[in-house]
């Protein structure tokens, strides 16, 4: 991914702009499918199950989300960019650790 070209540059920006829960929401809408909204509505549920060590099993069921999609969501929960992990310590309050190997 080419976080350096401009127009990447630009919709980081214009997502750091917002203000609220409502220019969110609708900027969302604006930018993105409904489709598209619930799916990464059901990634970022699935993230935070996995913090809270839930089966994958447990996971597809409350998400509708495949193995191999909730498998991603946890590789990159583990990754070193660490976005998930930011946001979902932001939100609940503690620290997630990074998970080493495997």
């Amino acid at each position: 991914m080419n976080w350096n070209n401009p127009q990447t540059q630009r919709l980081v920006r214009a997502l750091l702009a917002l203000r609220t829960q409502d220019e969110m929401r609708r900027f969302l809408r604006d930018l993105l499918t409904e489709a598209e909204i619930a799916e990464f509505s059901k990634r970022f549920t699935a993230a935070e199950m996995l913090t809270k060590k839930e089966p994958y099993s447990a996971i597809e069921r409350a998400t509708g989300l495949s193995s191999t999609t909730v498998a991603r969501v946890s590789k990159w929960l583990k990754g070193r960019e660490g976005g998930y992990r930011k946001v979902i310590s932001r939100l609940h309050g503690h620290s997630i650790p990074v998970a080493r190997g495997g």
